[in-house]
């Protein structure tokens, strides 16, 4: 592929150059210029770019100083890289920068990335979605700066017992930890994810009523995701996909 002089909102993943998708690749190795979210993107991911391309850290940056960076390298004729943590849908800001780079009539894409929830599970060696047991995955925060809506109270998605993955919420965690309590049992297995696909990535596997102590004792603060799942201790299951009495349009059903 070429790159046209545009901006490219790109998912780094979570961490993990290999995370990548190979569109991510392409499109940071030819990159004039790239904005980098580097408090939360590790400095990796940028191993495959070109050695004259212009890098910017944004870490103390705001939007209104962003902006005019992407805006006069895409009018000079330059690709512009805005390289973001995670995938992009996902608590990225993107929002606010895609209808900044409308009103300017500047060309956007966007390159959707891994998320930390999948990394994690690659790296629990688990299915968050297990036949029988959980079939719903909830990606949430809590309120903390960003207030969440009312109706998306934390308390009031944990009624589902669902697998929930929760963002952005170290800092508020014995709030959260509470909330949670309410629907789950304390012996839900919790996977406290911290840095994941970072150089000094850590995971913590505890029950429910253990997530806030643990938490503290660690120093957690920021850049952890929490997995709360009855998943995380699932016995066997079959699903009906591969099942030789299970037809679709593919198989006929096994006479046995």
């Amino acid at each position: 592929m070429t790159l046209q002089p545009a901006v490219y909102l790109v998912g780094a993943g979570p961490g993990d150059p290999d995370l990548l998708t190979v569109k991510a690749q392409k499109i940071l190795a030819q990159a004039d210029v790239i904005l980098v979210a580097d408090s939360l993107v590790p400095r990796q991911i940028l191993q495959g770019v070109r050695s004259e391309a212009e890098i910017i850290p944004t870490a103390n940056k705001t939007l209104e100083e962003i902006l005019p960076f992407m805006v006069e390298r895409v009018q000079s004729g330059k690709s512009v890289v805005r390289l973001q943590s995670g995938d992009p849908s996902l608590y990225s800001a993107i929002h606010e920068q895609m209808q900044a780079l409308q009103s300017a009539a500047i060309p956007f894409e966007v390159v959707p990335g891994i998320s930390a929830y999948q990394a994690a599970a690659a790296t629990l060696q688990v299915e968050l979605t297990v036949p029988g047991l959980v079939q719903t995955i909830i990606l949430t925060r809590i309120s903390g700066r960003t207030e969440v809506p009312d109706r998306e109270a934390l308390a009031s998605l944990a009624a589902h017992q669902a697998s929930l993955c929760l963002y952005l919420s170290a800092r508020h965690v014995q709030s959260a930890q509470t909330q949670l309590l309410q629907h789950y049992p304390a012996d839900t297995p919790v996977a406290l994810c911290y840095r994941l696909g970072w150089p000094d990535e850590k995971i913590w596997l505890v029950p429910l009523g253990e997530m806030a102590v643990t938490t503290e004792r660690e120093n957690l603060i920021r850049t952890t995701l929490y997995v709360i799942s009855p998943a995380l201790k699932a016995a066997p299951a079959r699903s009906r996909l591969y099942h030789p009495e299970h037809s679709h349009l593919f198989r006929r059903e096994s006479s046995g």
